[in-house]
């Protein structure tokens, strides 16, 4: 079947092209009467910019340019920018203002020429009448003219209705806008008396614009200031002064209250995160310019009828897709793809494909791929639905062999080594131009097994001289004799990541493409192999990839972690992967809350601190953890004014602001005359600043009584402090500073629950350690400590596997899997001090 003729445009008086495709050339003058019809695949436009300029060419545009009124600065900063200087002075060519024109009208021919919607260029020239008629004469005009034209596109330009959308006849004079500013100030007057000059003045104009949205700006703010001064005379120095802000009040202390900061919730958190992206019915825009060597670009987009045959497919839903490699464990920056992928695919009320990219059938294990469907689904995410991209191999070939018939790819045969070498050189292959019949031949003798591993590959034929390495010829196909862990042994060679990804998003009719910055230069790979298909193509958009302080999160990276055991294993709590953070105690809710604060950017390069994370698990934790009291290193402690029996109960809080008349607010401690505080909290030199137990000093037992230390026992080195003894007062008279944290004996000689705990502090020193070449030295030697033998309260005993605790002055902490009948064993989630909220970035 011939493919259908492609629209070539060109602006210049001659034209030289050649191609394998179909070609029909116009000119400014004939686009005009081109009438549009289903002959014409405007899939794409495609149009050679100007031979590079010598310096006499470059004085002739900057000259052109100050024709039409640019100042000399604008006019030398397009004249540095081939592409901008190209399309202004088509532009210029097209509106047939080469001899000059008014500045108002220059300034809008220059932003036509940098901002007009490229899959609509068959009506720039229409747009360019209208300006130089004076029909399209502001900004705001201009504006709307090109919001329509992206939204109109290739379909037949109606010229009612778009004269209708820009305001064209609408006659706005200076006595109208006045009258718009005098209301709009007289409602607003309280305000702008209250804060004279430091009043929003782009909200009132906003204001005024929606009254008159054709009005001249520049009017509407002179308009405006002068109100303004008639309403409040001369600026004053106090107009000047920036506004204090007031000093929070520092709130008293409150015994009962764990110290967790809770600033305001970030703007960023409070904002629909997912707006940025387009509609599934806009996906007709041109999508991305693939620059040639030849000079030429390759605008793609969606031809009307591929877009309609997907909308048709799709209902107009949108379609994501979560396309994990199985051969690790997800980490938390697979929670901001989740949250982007699954997330705007719930905020449309569509779906995400769960999509295992298992091409490579080395690399694949089962228990990778088990545990990324179990931590997607702990993750809150639900599934569209659960592919392969080897469901799709079939598929593939077929698509392959079809590149190759239309001369767009091609059997090779150069080793890694030479292939990397001609690249670096941007070489041709030498196998590049052999007959089509040839490499169909090969690729066959590829698949059937007739060919060794490492002796062919099939390469897509791209652009080897590109500025853009990532349209090197890539290789679409490799040999492999493995079998494949989903396919079985069927195949023996197998697509490649550049080949596969993007022909599965449109055999699956992915509406958003969604992956991370550092794919940004293979966007033009993943389109020109989908152009030249011919098949629909996905919104491509590429976001700030997730990097967290103190640690790393490289696979290659985490994996030496694992197989060198410099971890204990994938879910290590150390570690930032997801399996690691939920045996620390982190919830999906909190790790959400963190990545939609973070917010979806393409500021590539930014180092979160780890402590943002922590803030928002300390936040959920404070609401949701239980209290409990345990003690890491006890001191034994005998009450010697209090009788053994019988055992004094008190009442421990289980929430902070626990009602006095909720029983199930509430565990029980007896009061026993043996108890147990931390070393830490006793000294035997006092001091002003300490408020722990010393001798002869009181300190509060929380929930129970001030105590006095009146004796200390120490061993036979005269140093090491065995016990020490000390007296209650029952009647809670005195008022001691100090309040302490503490485990009772549950009766006479019995030893409280014993219990382990593990405390775990950063992994890596550094805050950036994959930045270092030696990064492993870099591991913290205290990252993980471990105390065998603390004590804790009776209540902690039924504790169960995944359950989260605040201990009392010392953390938040879960129950790990290593527990057993005998003991427990818990993790420390995080501690109870907050330098996120203190200003922490």
């Amino acid at each position: 079947m011939t493919p259908p003729p492609i629209l070539l445009i060109s602006y210049t008086p001659f034209y030289i092209f050649t191609t394998t495709f179909s070609v029909v050339a116009v000119t400014a003058k004939t686009l005009k009467s081109l009438t549009l019809s289903s002959e014409y695949d405007f899939g794409f436009f495609r149009y050679n910019m100007p031979a590079k300029d010598g310096g006499s060419d470059k004085e002739k545009c900057l000259d052109l340019f100050l024709k039409i009124g640019l100042d000399e600065r604008t006019a030398r900063n397009t004249v540095a920018n081939n592409k901008v200087t190209a399309n202004l002075t088509s532009v210029i060519n097209e509106a047939g203002v080469t001899d000059g024109c008014s500045r108002t009208v220059g300034n809008l021919l220059y932003t036509v020429a940098t901002k007009y919607p490229a899959n609509a260029l068959p009506h720039r020239p229409t747009l360019l009448q209208y300006i130089v008629s004076s029909k399209v004469k502001t900004t705001a005009q201009l504006d709307a003219a090109l919001s329509f034209l992206a939204t109109t596109g290739l379909e037949n330009l109606d010229s009612k209705t778009f004269e209708e959308a820009c305001g064209v006849g609408v006659e706005v004079s200076t006595e109208d806008i006045k009258q718009a500013v005098s209301e709009v100030v007289e409602e607003n007057k309280s305000t702008i008396l209250e804060l004279r000059y430091r009043t929003n003045v782009g909200e009132l104009l906003g204001h005024v614009r929606k009254r008159l949205p054709w009005g001249d700006a520049k009017v509407a703010k002179q308009l405006v200031d002068a109100k303004l001064y008639e309403l409040l005379g001369d600026r004053t120095a106090a107009d000047d002064e920036k506004p204090s802000k007031k000093k929070k009040e520092k709130p008293a202390k409150v015994e009962d209250k764990a110290p967790v900061a809770t600033p305001e919730k970030s703007p960023e958190e409070d904002i629909n995160p997912y707006l940025i992206f387009p509609n599934p019915v806009e996906n007709f825009k041109v999508h991305t310019e693939v620059p040639f060597s030849d000079g030429s670009i390759l605008r793609c987009c969606n031809t009307r009828a591929l877009l309609d045959k997907h909308l048709k497919a799709t209902g107009g839903k949108v379609l994501t897709r979560f396309p994990p490699e199985p051969n690790g464990y997800l980490h938390i920056g697979h929670a901001k793809a989740m949250f982007i992928d699954f997330g705007l695919a719930k905020d449309r009320d569509g779906g995400c494909y769960l999509r295992y990219d298992d091409t490579n059938p080395e690399a694949e294990k089962k228990e990778y791929i088990d545990h990324i469907e179990e931590i997607v689904q702990w993750m809150g995410w639900k599934p569209f639905k659960i592919t392969y991209t080897s469901d799709y191999f079939q598929e593939l070939y077929e698509l392959a062999v079809e590149l190759i018939k239309k001369g767009h790819a091609y059997v090779d045969h150069q080793t890694p080594d030479e292939i990397k070498e001609y690249r670096e050189k941007k070489m041709n292959s030498p196998w590049r131009d052999r007959p089509i019949s040839e490499s169909l031949k090969l690729f066959e003798d590829m698949k059937n097994g007739l060919v060794e591993e490492g002796k062919a590959t099939l390469r897509m034929k791209q652009d080897m001289q590109s500025d853009n390495y990532n349209m090197y010829d890539l290789i679409a196909y490799r040999i492999k004799f493995t079998p494949h862990p989903h396919a079985g042994d069927k195949w023996c060679i197998y697509p490649s990541y550049d080949y596969a990804h993007c022909i599965v998003d449109s055999l699956e009719n992915i509406t958003h493409s969604l992956c991370t910055l550092e794919f940004e230069t293979r966007r033009a790979s993943y389109y020109w192999l989908l152009h030249a298909l011919g098949i629909y193509q996905p919104y491509v958009w590429e976001y700030s990839r997730l990097n967290v302080s103190n640690t790393v999160m490289s696979k290659r990276k985490l994996n030496r972690l694992v197989t060198e055991k410099w971890v204990d294993g994938w879910d290590d709590p150390r570690l930032m992967t997801l399996a690691g953070l939920r045996r620390r105690g982190m919830s999906p809710t909190a790790i959400n809350a963190f990545v939609r604060g973070i917010g979806i950017t393409r500021s590539d390069g930014t180092l979160i601190s780890i402590e943002r994370l922590e803030y928002h698990v300390r936040e959920e934790l404070n609401r949701t953890a239980p209290r409990a009291m345990v003690v890491l290193h006890p001191l034994k402690v005998v009450i010697t004014n209090l009788e053994t029996n019988p055992v004094i109960e008190v009442d421990a809080k289980i929430w902070p602001d626990a009602k006095a008349d909720d029983a199930s607010a509430f565990y029980k401690i007896p009061f026993s005359n043996v108890v147990y505080i931390e070393h830490s909290d006793f000294r035997m030199q006092d001091s002003k600043d300490y408020y722990g137990l010393a001798p002869g000093k009181s300190a509060i037992l929380r929930y129970a009584f001030p105590i006095k230390c009146t004796e200390v026992i120490l061993a036979d080195d005269n140093e090491t402090i065995l016990e020490i003894r000390a007296e209650y007062d029952p009647s809670k008279k005195t008022k001691p500073k100090g309040v302490l944290h503490w485990v009772p004996q549950p009766s006479p000689g019995v030893d409280p629950l014993k219990v382990e705990v593990r405390l775990f502090e950063r992994l890596f020193l550094s805050e950036n350690p994959a930045e270092l070449d030696n990064w492993l030295g870099d591991l913290n030697p205290n990252s993980k400590v471990i105390i065998p033998d603390a004590y804790g309260v009776s209540s902690l005993r039924n504790a169960k596997v995944g359950d989260n605790f605040q201990f009392e002055r010392l953390g938040y902490f879960v129950v790990d899997r290593d527990s057993t009948p005998e003991k427990l064993v818990f993790n420390r989630t995080v501690t109870l001090k907050d330098s996120y909220s203190k200003g922490g970035k």
